[in-house]
């Protein structure tokens, strides 16, 4: 993969970090960096249950930018880790909210990639009032055709990494893997779910990039979220009506949007970017012609970053 670094902004360290209590079970991990006067931006990552990484602060111009950041319930430093009970969208958007009225802001950026881009656009169309405008990478609206294609739509590029993936199934299941995969990955015995959260995160990394990568070595903190939480939003359909996000974009349509999209993107295709700038008359569609998932793929963070650059200078994107 090229060196996403010429690109982004240099590594800073949060100013301000701390642990939000948002129910009797979750607590969320929160971060702020930048410019406490700079433009407020809400950075959305993806998963669900992926987590922040000190990469994600570098979309952002910390001189003119004041950039909250956080683990979403059941993700990276929040706790209880991989906890699915009192785990919707609705509740995350709420979370959002929450973390707004803490940091005093009025109104802010919305920047999310891939399941961060459906929290983004499920917290925008529920509070509109609240948003500036929006970044967005890698579309993803949680509906059954996007499920499906995750699941089995990978054996159309990679047969070797679905058979591996279904492999771990017994044949009697291997017609509904995501079923299977949440039972074992939702079982209260680790000798169970350990191998489970560790193929289904294996299944989605290998196919992020463009490019293949060197297999990274198992993470438990990654897995686990990532496992457990994708599993559990994807068998809940995101907790969404049919084509939800898509029939309400009307409520955000008068905001500024610009959505970035690798064109190979196996994991989230180009389609559902398309179907959403269709119905978002304003929206600006960036196509990365040698991208396909990761927002660190060199084309995507070039873009990524400026989009951010474009709403400092002129409030608006082209």
């Amino acid at each position: 993969m090229p060196d996403p670094s010429p690109y982004l902004f240099p590594p800073v360290a949060p100013q301000r970090s701390g642990m939000l209590p948002v129910d009797e079970l979750h607590t969320i991990y929160w971060e702020e960096v930048g410019n406490p006067q700079g433009i407020p931006v809400i950075f959305l990552h993806g998963g669900p249950g992926a987590g922040l990484s000190p990469q994600h602060r570098r979309f952002f111009d910390a001189r003119h930018y004041r950039v909250i950041l956080f683990d979403q319930r059941g993700a990276g430093k929040s706790t209880p880790l991989g906890e699915t009970r009192n785990n919707t969208t609705q509740l995350l958007v709420s979370d959002i909210e929450r973390l707004r009225e803490l940091m005093g802001i009025d109104k802010w950026l919305v920047f999310g990639g891939s399941w961060g881009s459906t929290l983004a656009l499920a917290y925008g169309e529920t509070h509109p009032e609240r948003c500036l405008g929006f970044v967005l990478r890698g579309i993803f609206l949680c509906t059954p055709l996007e499920i499906d294609w995750f699941i089995d739509g990978a054996q159309w590029f990679h047969p070797e990494i679905h058979e591996e993936f279904a492999a771990a199934i017994p044949a009697d299941e291997q017609g509904d893997l995501l079923q299977a995969y949440y039972k074992r990955i939702m079982d209260d015995d680790p000798a169970v779910y350990w191998p489970a959260v560790r193929g289904w995160s294996r299944f989605e990394g290998r196919r992020v990039f463009l490019l293949p990568q060197p297999d990274e070595p198992p993470c438990d903190t990654l897995d686990l979220g990532l496992g457990r939480l994708e599993a559990h939003y994807m068998a809940n359909l995101g907790f969404f009506e049919e084509d939800q996000l898509l029939k309400n974009v009307e409520r955000i349509a008068h905001l500024p949007a610009v959505i970035v999209q690798g064109r190979y993107d196996v994991i989230c295709p180009p389609f559902t970017a398309w179907r959403l700038h269709k119905r978002w008359p304003g929206s600006v569609v960036k196509m990365v012609p040698d991208a396909g998932h990761g927002a660190m793929e060199a084309g995507i963070s070039r873009e990524l970053v400026a989009a951010t650059e474009q709403f400092r200078r002129f409030g608006r994107f082209e």
